[in-house]
């Protein structure tokens, strides 16, 4: 017999062949779900491409350290033991870390030099509602205690005194279940501070960039005595209730870049710092050299961008353009108070656009909530060079409240080219200001007298640096991955 010109023994020959082969290539596909003692085994999966500061030549996955993304089992040693594995390519090309979908319950675990972690859209990084996982640290040496009093919980992605570390991904979440903390803090239950989503101390060459980060138990993003900072891509929701949801927190860092942000906060959307009163003083790093740009925020309760409150190391040279708020309390914000030291000048803001604001321009000069009782009242801080150009407000209660330290007035202040629109129902005085001084140009509603307004035939446009930042220099590569599988 013949079937289309192949003879019925060639047939059943080819048949048992092709048999043979699917049956053999499942035994290979079981053999290497389980793996081989003794043998390295490389299953690649699926390549895809990524934009970074620097590319690493090691890879592995969560799941290769006993990883388990059911949302119920905690990862915490895997995720420390993956980071130690990958650590010992520092020296040759750096790890990647990759976390695949799934719900990934974790613990705080710290990361290393030259180390990437990779978030796929559709993991998610769950914080541990077990306290245990949580251990406590020394407060920064900037702010003398915790922020919330006593010592600090680690934050849940942390790490200190490292060089090169990536913290990226398809934006992926990570979810830090943040109720709990939130329901203590406002029972009073804590006698340490709440941890943050990611805070990095002491190092250099960060990137934290497209992954979506929700429900912290306090601050989000925390970069404290680092430098050469790339923020980027990043989503950040919590309930405009929650306390103290700052989201991005540069404290004491040098060069950074903020950009390309949607940010929904129960507090500050960026807010600025380098330390609280006199431990600040004494550790004197200031922040200085930071753009942000290209941010959107929502925040009914505070500002779009704060400068301090905690600002006792100084701020200089800040940067921030191409900005839109809707629904906050105010634009830009300057907290301090006496007791602080410190400095804020020369900063730089223009291209904001706002929609239904409390105040457009705020400062605050009797800003409290100490550390303790032995920081020095004398300890006066210096505002000057303020500058706010080319912004829009719509639906405004009150243009500017402008509260400087009687004795110490906050001068150099430049407004120019602002126009707000007030609400249908605003505050009967649309500009207050006190121990402020400085000029106004093309302005709507009309400043202040301290903020004398150079007329039409004398306009001034506020300065803002044409040259760039150390940190825009630095330009993100596009990085080849091969999800690989190391057993």
């Amino acid at each position: 017999m013949h079937l289309r010109g192949i003879s019925l023994t060639t047939y059943k020959v080819q048949k048992m062949g092709v048999v043979l082969f699917c049956l053999v290539f499942l035994v290979g596909i079981i053999m290497d779900s389980k793996g081989v003692e003794g043998r390295k085994t490389r299953a690649v999966l699926k390549n895809f491409e990524y934009v970074a500061m620097n590319c690493r030549s090691h890879s592995a996955s969560i799941t290769d350290f006993g990883g388990v993304g059911d949302g119920n089992t905690s990862n915490t040693k895997a995720f420390k033991t993956a980071v130690d594995h990958l650590s010992q390519f520092e020296s040759d090309g750096g790890g990647l870390l990759f976390v695949p979908a799934g719900k990934w319950l974790t613990g705080s675990f710290n990361l290393a030099s030259h180390f990437t972690l990779f978030l796929h859209k559709d993991a998610v990084l769950l914080a541990s509602q077990d306290m245990n996982e949580w251990p406590l640290i020394a407060p920064l040496p900037s702010y003398g205690h915790g922020r919330d009093g006593g010592g600090r919980y680690a934050s849940l992605i942390t790490g200190s005194n490292l060089t090169d570390v990536i913290i990226t991904g398809e934006n992926g979440t990570i979810d830090g279940q943040g109720e709990m903390w939130w329901q203590k803090f406002h029972h009073k239950q804590l006698k340490n501070t709440r941890p943050y989503l990611i805070e990095l101390l002491y190092s250099d060459g960060i990137q934290i960039s497209n992954i979506t980060l929700i429900n912290s138990p306090s601050w989000n993003i925390h970069p404290v005595y680092s430098s050469n900072i790339i923020i980027q891509g990043i989503t950040i929701s919590a309930p405009v209730n929650s306390p103290n949801t700052d989201g991005i927190n540069p404290d004491s860092c040098t060069n950074t870049r903020i950009e390309d942000c949607y940010i929904v906060s129960g507090d500050d959307c960026v807010a600025v710092k380098s330390g609280w009163d006199e431990y600040g003083i004494s550790y004197g790093m200031p922040t200085k050299q930071l753009i942000i740009r290209r941010l959107t925020c929502i925040s009914p309760t505070s500002a779009v961008i704060a400068l301090g409150s905690e600002m006792s190391g100084g701020i200089q040279d800040v940067r921030a353009e191409d900005i839109v708020a809707i629904n906050s309390e105010s634009g830009v914000r300057i907290k301090t108070g006496a007791g602080r030291g410190g400095f804020v000048k020369d900063i730089y803001v223009k291209g904001f656009t706002m929609h239904t604001m409390k105040w457009v321009f705020w400062m605050t000069g009797n800003y409290g909530s100490h550390p303790d009782d032995k920081y020095d009242p004398n300890a006066l801080p210096t505002i000057k060079n303020i500058n706010y150009r080319d912004m829009v407000a719509d639906d405004v209660k009150m243009a500017a409240r402008l509260e400087g330290i009687s004795g110490d007035p906050f001068t150099e202040i430049c407004i120019s080219n602002v126009t707000i629109t007030m609400a249908a129902k605003p505050k009967k005085v649309h500009w207050a200001c006190t121990d402020v001084g400085g000029i106004s140009s093309d302005v709507t509603p009309k400043p202040c007298d301290a903020l004398a307004d150079q007329g039409a035939d004398h306009k001034t446009e506020c300065e803002y640096p044409k040259d760039p930042l150390p940190i825009d220099d630095v330009k993100l590569q596009t990085c080849s991955y091969n999800r690989k599988r190391y057993l």
